[in-house]
């Protein structure tokens, strides 16, 4: 155990890794013509998505990400003491597949490693986690891994979610380090839950709930001509769009009164990438200016807890984000579940 003797959480350093598969949005106007591709683009804002191979898992597009992460020099795999995997996609049911992550990275045995399952809020709880692991003293350099590969959920003549999701691993380095005035720059948090929207995004089967059968496996054509089986991904796109400009309005509010700041004190606004419709749409309703709202999608499309770590690594490379800022993250979607925090960007490491 390290000293918690006013020690703060911050994040370092961010790197991620998308599969080498592509899913372009003129290919999938071809395969659905009563689509154009101006029209995917424009409910989308995505041009592109990154789709894992056959035997790549989540698993794997976390441990690339993380290998970059090291290459960088941001840190080495021995300096990590605790690793976090947030994903809905996990390599096995049991055992735990941050426990292969850190046999895989060479991390030391000494170290903490555990799943967690949330989705698209899963990056900002990570942080939530991170941040009670190092500021309790339990650990002083956390690898916050996010990997998913909701492809293989996906029936492919299912346009309502494959023009959305991509997949993508992304590595977070968080380190403790000694406060420099009276408070962490990364808080306060946030959060909420509503599983009575459960069943509007959801893979009915493969759990312990439902198994698979002949019978789940057989694709229904919906009212929209959308084919799926019980096995693949559903997702009322009405309901959770309701849900997100109910909810993360509130969550703003929320956060902004705890941290005791005016909406208009806040720099840069990073939510999760869910597709530029509802984006545009939530942004407006905040009343949120435009170039303070971070975009960083078209590239690789909705990737789940991926997406607000690869939007920071965006925004912080090309300026968007300068160090000092202060940064609003949202996480919101499947569970329903949602989560928000403060930043006081200190920068990446290089």
């Amino acid at each position: 155990m390290v000293s918690s003797s006013a020690i703060g959480a911050r994040i370092a350093a961010i790197e991620y890794f998308l599969p080498s598969g592509t899913l372009t949005t003129s290919a999938l106007a071809s395969e659905f013509p009563e689509w154009s591709m101006e029209k995917i683009e424009s409910k989308t804002g995505i041009r592109e998505r990154h789709v894992a191979g056959p035997n790549e898992c989540s698993s794997d597009l976390a441990v690339e990400a993380a290998r970059k992460l090291f290459a960088s020099g941001a840190c080495s795999a021995s300096e990590i003491d605790y690793v976090l995997f947030c994903t809905q996609s996990p390599d096995y049911f049991l055992p735990t597949t941050a426990c292969l992550i850190q046999a895989r990275l060479g991390i030391r045995d000494t170290a903490g490693a555990l799943d967690f399952n949330l989705g698209c809020s899963g990056f900002v709880a990570g942080l939530g986690l991170a941040k009670g692991l190092i500021e309790t003293g339990q650990a002083r350099r956390l690898l916050l891994l996010t990997g998913e590969t909701y492809s293989k959920f996906i029936h492919p003549r299912d346009k309502s979610v494959r023009t959305i999701f991509g997949d993508a691993g992304a590595a977070t380095l968080v380190v403790g380090e000694p406060l420099q005035g009276t408070a962490s720059s990364l808080g306060p948090f946030v959060y909420g839950t509503d599983g009575s929207g459960a069943e509007n995004l959801i893979v009915p089967t493969g759990g312990m709930r439902e198994s698979r059968s002949d019978t789940t496996s057989n694709p229904i054509e919906d009212d929209s001509g959308n084919m799926r089986s019980r096995d693949n991904l559903f997702m009322n796109g009405a309901e959770v769009f309701n849900f997100t400009l109910r909810r993360i309005p509130e969550c703003v509010d929320q956060l902004l009164t705890q941290a005791g700041l005016s909406l208009d004190q806040v720099d840069r606004f990073v939510f999760h990438q869910a597709n530029q419709y509802m984006l545009e749409h939530l942004r407006k309703k905040l009343k949120v200016p435009a170039e303070k709202f971070v975009v960083a999608m078209s590239h690789c499309g909705n990737t789940v807890s991926s997406t607000i770590p690869i939007a920071l690594r965006e925004a912080s490379a090309d300026g968007r984000i300068q160090p000092g800022e202060h940064v609003m993250l949202v996480g919101f979607g499947v569970g329903y579940s949602w989560a928000g925090t403060l930043v006081r960007w200190s920068g990446l490491a290089a």
